[in-house]
């Protein structure tokens, strides 16, 4: 198929924070106009003074105004832009707005409809994963009750983890440890799957104890091209979400580096995939093994880490593959050099299971010096809303190798002053110089022993 490039004029941000402030100074970079999509708590918000233009599409829930793809639509027109960026979260993955924008003739910055439905559904991308020989944790296809998970968990072996086969973030997860356990498991993995995504559809993979999550970035144009650049590991997570983020991943065997970036582009390339996107995968801190997990068809929070080692700018890079460019690298010419390392930082309580903190911050005094960098949305005085994910900045920090880059981090996160809220900074501070991380022994577990030491639960920095 012979596509023709078409300058991009004017993009409708459809999202809020600091990814609407980090697409709006891609744009400019570009000569690219932006319109904001506002909800009436963020209508004098930081991203809303630096847009061109912003636009009011709803009020402050979610639901009324950037979840409503009519609203979005009405904007976009309304402004006469040319194309729809989504960031993350939010309708990101959604297949009917990626397939609304095309039918209006409006350029969705991301992939095509049917490579997000493909990638969204878990159990269809295992069956894509499995068509392009990468490699996937024994499991199941759907499971349509609890006796038949009981059966397929004695063949696989417990521990078992049940997921959702239209789930993200946690949800419709349940860790199955004995077979008296999973009807109970079951029960209530496919009823809280059902809640968040009207779809109780489950299945079942083999659960591992020591697990990495390791992801691979990759780009794709509508020409065929396509390059990785690199991979992250974000393994420090609470609740499902990652925390801290860093590339590329310490202490991976030079096989499993090698093998888990060919796989992310045998896949991607499998799909003739197109724009930014992620494919992820667990890692088994015992023997090294890598098995898929999922792919995320956006823009990813973490995405400041590969920027740093690759020197290349993929929210630019999203922008000219969506007006018809053909990729500016090929996968020789994509260099990475040195290690960097991102924080998010959230309001909330760490010790208190991360409970949000919302509120007006009274004072914010962000660290500064070379090869540092703050994406943000917040300023002193900023009203942190109740009705949004809990984020207030991504700390990135680069350096020659991963010891610079730790001492540049613990030196940033102490000079980082939030006032008149509760933040994680008080966890980073505590996770970054712990010496599971700093040695580079890192796991999906270790963010919870983290917090019971900070919680005198257990001896400080015991492992």
């Amino acid at each position: 198929m012979t596509v023709t490039a078409r300058p991009l004029r004017r993009v409708l941000v459809a999202n809020r924070g600091e990814i609407a402030v980090r697409i709006i100074h891609a744009c400019r970079a570009l000569g690219i106009e932006t319109v904001l999509a506002a909800s009436e708590a963020d209508r004098d918000s930081l991203p809303a003074r630096m847009a061109d233009r912003a636009l009011c599409i709803g009020p402050a829930a979610s639901s009324a105004s950037y979840l409503r793809i009519d609203a979005l639509l009405a904007a976009a027109q309304g402004t006469e832009c040319d194309a729809l960026h989504p960031g993350y979260g939010f309708l990101a993955e959604s297949r009917a707005l990626a397939q609304a924008c095309a039918d209006e003739g409006i350029v969705f910055i991301g992939p095509t409809p049917d490579q997000i439905h493909d990638m969204g559904n878990k159990l269809a991308a295992r069956a894509l994963a499995r068509a392009a020989n990468v490699p996937l944790l024994p499991g199941s296809e759907e499971v349509t009750d609890a006796a038949q998970a009981a059966s397929i968990a004695g063949t696989i072996g417990y521990p078992v983890l049940l997921k959702a086969a239209a789930g993200g973030g946690g949800r419709g997860m349940k860790v199955v440890e004995r077979a008296e356990d999973i009807a109970r498991a079951f029960a209530a993995a496919s009823h809280e799957a059902r809640n968040a995504f009207g779809d109780d559809t489950l299945y079942l993979e083999r659960y591992i104890r020591n697990a990495r999550h390791v992801e691979v970035q990759v780009l794709g144009d509508a020409h065929g091209n396509l390059v990785h650049v690199g991979e992250r590991d974000c393994s420090l997570q609470r609740r499902h979400q990652k925390v801290v983020e860093e590339s590329p991943a310490p202490n991976l065997p030079v096989a499993t580096r090698d093998g888990i970036r060919a796989a992310a582009v045998a896949l991607a390339r499998a799909i003739e995939y197109r724009n930014a996107g992620t494919v992820e995968f667990i890692v088994d801190g015992d023997t090294g093994e890598f098995f898929f997990l999922e792919m995320n068809t956006r823009i990813q929070v973490e995405h400041p880490v590969s920027e740093a080692v690759s020197g290349i700018d993929l929210v630019q890079e999203q922008l000219r593959v969506a007006a018809g460019e053909r990729l500016r690298y090929r996968q020789r010419g994509v260099v990475l050099r040195g290690h960097a390392i991102e924080c998010r930082i959230n309001a909330e309580v760490p010790t208190e299971n991360f409970r949000p903190s919302p509120g007006r911050i009274t004072a914010w005094r962000p660290p500064e010096g070379p090869n540092i960098r703050l994406d943000t949305h917040c300023h002193e005085g900023y009203v942190v809303p109740i009705h949004y994910d809990s984020m207030l900045a991504k700390l990135i920090v680069y350096g020659i190798d991963r010891n610079e880059a730790i001492l540049r981090m613990r030196q940033a996160l102490a000079q980082f002053t939030i006032e008149g809220i509760d933040t994680t900074l008080p966890f980073l501070r505590h996770a970054i110089p712990h010496p599971d991380f700093v040695s580079g022994r890192v796991n999906t577990a270790l963010v919870g022993r983290m917090i019971d030491e900070m919680n005198g639960a257990v001896p400080a920095h015991a492992g």
